[in-house]
């Protein structure tokens, strides 16, 4: 059997990526052995810890528990404002609370709490669903198109109705979870995909398949703002950013997923394969359902609520020491009755159960205040390069791609489909381990510098054999090295990172339904993106249109460089503090003359 030479290369491909995300994994496990932390270098708040106000080199301090209000520790001002930073550390597992007092456990390193990490585990495996119902569509649709003879313009519109749908599941994610938690929004969400599935697997015309991407869409619209949010609100601030990181890991290992249920059922009946690519989500989709039933509320939610006891018994068993978790609860619970007395003066001081997210839109779009217009822009920028970038797109039609480039067997298109997931998933995961280590801003810049640089090289391979009649094995292979270098740079950079900034930048009162209309901008121009990658591409070659979306991650760059600041280590109360006039008059100063050095 004839094999293109291409693929008789797969596996060095392969083990090259594979090679290059194990080495800095060894070095992950090993600096959790060997790390030593002084007193002074650890911050024993796992969570949104609390500080003491020094000057700007200082060091956190675990705060003792104040004996009365009037000697509240929460000096907002003086301790949140202060350019502090916290030194990198390595999480290694703890359980809960203990009754050990805080100045005993100075020597230890801080911990990476088991209970938050089963919690944002729990969230994050409906993320899988969501991966897999991206990843299996890019090889169900070959099948698809053929054994329901549908057009170019009707595969189009199956897979970006996905992202358009999904706009509408996001924008209603957030005030769904302010009324029914956090929880029960995600075991909605896989409800939503145990519908879709079934839907789609036994779909007997190209209506009823879209019925059932509707309802899928409408899935993923909710799992993209739920599961980050949830995520960041039960995570310890100096780990927040490895466990805020987990959807998009789990998300990256749903597409790879789905990409070998492509690969493995693409020998099938016609009429058969693709049926069952679609309708296998349904069962895991009920594992899952089943499972979130067992994860803790959003602390922070209760809080609104006015559920303390509920909170306090939460954060108990994701912290360290019970001064620990009482005085977290004193920090959230301060931070949630600021905001309702400054949205809502007249309700008065109290937290109470009639709290539904109520005035959130209009605060957020009518009449914002200088900061919280500053979060949405750096929100809904953060959300609209990563689908401009074209991933999703490159994610979908990344067959149609590598036809293009000269592969034209559907299980050799399968195949290299995967080495590309492959590539996703393994790098996604690299920078989860040291998200908390290097920050947010340079793994950022990196992704996206690398994805300019990839696409470029797509571009220019991709003009070049659109000009070559023989097509050499070298551009064909400089375009399959250059696809999978752009996913991987996007797997390191706005591939996780989008979903952390999302649910981390705002404030408590306004991250849910803020968050969903950041993911609401990101689904739109998904969608759009998905609706007309082909199209466009007719017009002026997958060659120009790569070398377009390099110019834009050009521009992204720019954006991410001005006007994202780093996030980590932060509690997220400190976080909006970022946003405000003064620190951010001297970001701005501080990047001029970085520019003018």
């Amino acid at each position: 059997m004839y094999i293109h030479p291409l693929l008789q290369t797969t596996n060095i491909y392969i083990y090259i990526y594979i090679s290059l995300c194990f080495f800095p994994c060894l070095l992950y496990i090993r600096s959790l052995s060997n790390f030593t932390v002084f007193p002074t270098q650890r911050s024993s708040l796992a969570h949104d810890t609390l500080m003491e106000p020094s000057n700007k080199d200082h060091h956190y301090h675990l705060l003792a528990a104040a004996d009365s209000e009037s000697e509240s520790p929460f000096s907002a001002d003086t301790q949140l404002k202060s350019d502090s930073k916290r030194q990198p550390t390595w999480p290694v597992l703890a359980t809960g609370a203990s009754d050990h007092p805080p100045e005993k456990l100075n020597a230890t390193q801080p911990s990476l709490n088991k209970y938050a990490l089963a919690g944002a585990l729990l969230a994050s495996t409906n993320s899988v669903l969501l991966g897999y119902d991206i990843g299996v569509m890019s090889g169900a649709a070959l099948f698809i198109r053929e054994d329901l003879n549908i057009s170019t313009t009707q595969v189009e519109i199956l897979v970006g109705s996905l992202n358009v749908c999904s706009l509408i599941g996001s924008l209603a994610s957030g005030k769904t979870s302010d009324w029914i938690g956090r929880r029960y929004t995600i075991v909605l969400a896989a409800a939503t995909f145990l519908i879709s599935a079934l839907l789609m697997g036994l779909a007997p015309s190209f209506p009823f398949l879209i019925a059932g991407r509707v309802v899928a869409g409408i899935g993923v619209g909710y799992s993209l703002m739920i599961a980050p949010v949830y995520v960041a609100e039960l995570s310890p601030a100096l780990t927040r950013g490895f466990l805020s990181s987990l959807p998009e890991v789990f998300i990256n290992g749903g597409i790879l997923l789905g990409y070998i249920s492509n690969y493995a059922l693409s020998g099938m009946p016609q009429n058969i394969n693709w049926r069952l690519m679609l309708g296998l989500a349904a069962f895991p989709a009920i594992a899952v359902a089943l499972a979130v039933l067992a994860m803790p509320e959003s602390p922070r939610w209760l809080v609104m609520k006015g559920r303390l006891d509920e909170a306090k018994q939460v954060l108990m068993r994701t912290s360290e020491t019970k001064e620990e978790a009482e005085l977290r609860l004193k920090e959230i619970a301060k931070a949630a009755s600021s905001l309702l007395i400054t949205s809502t003066p007249a309700a008065g001081t109290s937290l109470s159960s009639n709290w539904h997210g109520q005035g959130v839109w209009r605060e957020l779009l009518l009449r914002p205040t200088r900061p919280i217009r500053r979060i949405l822009i750096t929100a809904i920028g953060v959300n609209f390069f990563m689908q401009a970038s074209g991933n999703d797109a490159v994610v979908y039609y990344s067959p149609e791609v590598f036809r293009e480039a000269g592969i034209h067997n559907k299980k050799h298109l399968v195949g290299v489909t995967i080495l590309m997931s492959i590539a996703k998933t393994s790098f996604v995961l690299v920078s989860a381990l040291f998200l908390d280590r290097f920050g947010r801003r340079p793994l950022l810049l990196l992704g996206s510098i690398g994805m300019a640089i990839s696409l470029a090289a797509l571009g220019f391979g991709s003009k070049f054999l659109e000009f070559s009649g023989d097509k050499p094995d070298w551009a064909i292979g400089l375009c399959v090295v250059a696809v999978c270098s752009a996913a991987s740079f996007f797997s390191i950079g706005l591939g996780p990172i989008t979903w952390v900034y999302s649910s981390e930048i705002f404030p408590m009162r306004l991250r849910a339904q803020g968050s969903s209309l950041a993911i609401g901008v990101n689904r739109l121009v998904s969608g759009l993106v998905a609706m007309t990658f082909l199209s466009i591409s007719r017009e002026i070659t997958f060659g120009g249109m790569f070398l377009a979306v390099a110019g834009i991650m050009v521009v992204g760059t720019v954006f991410f460089y001005f006007f994202l600041p780093e996030t980590k280590g932060k509690s997220l109360e400190e976080i909006g503090v970022l946003f405000e006039d003064q620190v951010h008059e001297e970001e701005e100063e501080e990047n001029h003359k970085m520019l003018l050095c």
